[in-house]
Order: structure tokens, then sequence, then C-alpha cells
């Protein structure tokens, strides 16, 4: 009697979690929403203590289950938050183009996964509300570019509501976490072989064994 196969799992290959960062009222809800469900709303409660959704996708041949975690962004949560950065495999560090004082504070959310993620996590700055007529903008998309080349990380300007760049941002960080864990377990796979070179004064014959520890 032939033995059943291991059931595979089949829904995804790989989950990645996320985890959104910024100021209250920057757009963070609205930009998981347009991206788990591709829909939008003026009128979204602000977000107490922590929220998610779930949105599996094709990246590279592979499903990927992306796990987002939307946080709330007034200080009196943070304590709920920092709790999230540990498990993250990717931030998204989002301000809103219209508000100074949201851009600002990104280096403030810069410390704090310096504090509480893992040291490799991926990062990505996202500036939302690019649809704003420019009259109300107070963040030139070159003060953001300056300040992701300062960090090291990718750039992306957003609207949740036109929906520009929505799925290239989501997409964008998942790839880069995908590839980054793809390298790890490379790393992983390959033995690492420590050669020891011998004395010389050590290089006789190992003495008999003794008459009594032989059988």
């Amino acid at each position: 009697m032939a033995v059943a196969p291991t059931r595979a799992r089949a829904d995804y290959d790989l989950l990645i979690k996320l985890l959104l960062i910024g100021d209250s009222g920057v757009g963070k809800s609205c930009l998981l929403l347009r991206f788990s469900d591709d829909s939008f709303t003026t009128s979204f409660i602000t977000t107490i203590g922590i929220d998610f959704k779930i949105r599996t996708v094709e990246l590279e041949g592979k499903r990927i289950k992306l796990q987002i975690w939307d946080t709330a962004g007034q200080e009196r949560f943070r304590t709920i938050t920092t709790a999230y950065y540990r498990g993250a495999m990717g931030i998204l560090l989002v301000y809103d183009v219209t508000d100074e004082s949201s851009f600002n504070n990104i280096k403030n959310w810069i410390k704090n996964i310096e504090q509480h993620a893992s040291d490799n996590v991926n990062k990505i700055l996202v500036g939302n509300k690019a649809d704003m007529d420019e009259s109300k903008r107070a963040i030139p998309t070159s003060r953001g570019q300056a300040l992701a080349d300062e960090y090291g990380i990718k750039f992306f300007e957003t609207s949740a509501k036109t929906n520009f760049n929505v799925e290239e941002v989501f997409f964008s960080i998942a790839k880069d976490v995908k590839t980054r864990l793809a390298e790890s377990e490379t790393k992983a796979e390959v033995p690492t072989i420590k050669i020891v070179k011998q004395d010389p004064a050590s290089s006789s014959s190992a003495p008999a064994r003794s008459a009594c520890c032989s059988s």
C-alpha cells in the first residue's frame, strides 16, 4: 500500500510581516485599506492600538502572504505598538507631504526602529497624500528623497486616495524582504570549514593504547 504524500502548504510559500508607522493622520490606515481592499474612505476613525490586514500576492513566481500591521500614531499608544517592531520583517515609515511636523518626526520613528526592531529589518520611506494641490504641499519630493538617501533606504510618494504608487511601495518592500531572507538562507547553507594548523612538535604518533583498555 502506497504511503500518502505529505500534504503541501498550498496557500502561500512565504509569510512576510510588515509594519506601518508614522504620526497620527498621515494616512497609514488609508494606505493599508487601499492595498488590501482597493477602497478609500475620507471618514476613517483613528486607529486605536494596532490593526492588521492580510493580502496574498504573486512575487517572482512565489505566493507571498503579506501580514500588514497598522499602528496608532498617538503618543499614548507607543508602548503598545513597540512590541510589534521585533517581529516585523519590513517597516514602512509614512509621513504626510502637507504636514511638516510628520516629516520631521520621521527621525524619531527611525530611532524607535533602532531601539525595538531587528538590526537587519528592511525599511522604506513613504510620503503620502501626493494627490494634494501643490499649494498645500509642505515637503517637496526632493526633501523626501534626500532623507531616504541619508538613511540609505528607498523612497516613494503615494496617494491612498488615487491609488498612486500604493501597489508599488508594498511590492517593493516585500521584494526586498524576500531577497534578504533568501540571501540569509543561502549563507546558512554554506558550511564553514575551519582549518587548524598542526603544531610540528605534536606531529608524532599517538602513544600506543594500554593493554588494559583494549578489547
